[in-house]
């Protein structure tokens, strides 16, 4: 049974820190392409960061030079470490698996992010 499951989120002022984890089981991590993607409320689900089974990354441009995503395979967690922290970025943040092959997709349930100005 796969399963991703999120923590971290939480309410925050403006200009401060959260580090986001998402911890997996039932996959063989290593060569999983992870993500983050967040959803506002009345907004649709977009992607925030990516990082390949190879460790490359993507950041969109609204967070970039603030959050960074990165993984540890030894522990199959991905990471979203967030920086200045803006209302903006409130949301419900997801993690995303995705196999090789793209033919594969999971989901973990969320965590709540609340930035207030």
């Amino acid at each position: 049974q796969v399963q991703l499951v999120e923590s971290g989120g939480g309410l925050v002022q403006a200009g401060g820190s959260l580090r986001l984890s998402c911890a997996t089981s039932g996959i063989t991590f290593r060569i999983y392409h992870m993500g983050w993607f967040r959803q506002a409320p009345g907004k649709q689900r977009e992607l925030v960061a990516t990082i390949s089974n190879g460790g490359t990354t993507n950041h969109i441009d609204s967070v970039k030079g603030r959050f960074t995503i990165s993984r540890d395979n030894a522990k199959n967690t991905v990471y979203l470490q967030m920086n200045s922290l803006k209302p903006d970025d409130t949301a419900v943040y997801y993690c995303n698996a995705k196999s090789p092959s793209y033919m594969l997709d999971y989901w973990g349930q969320g965590t709540q992010v609340t930035v207030s100005s």
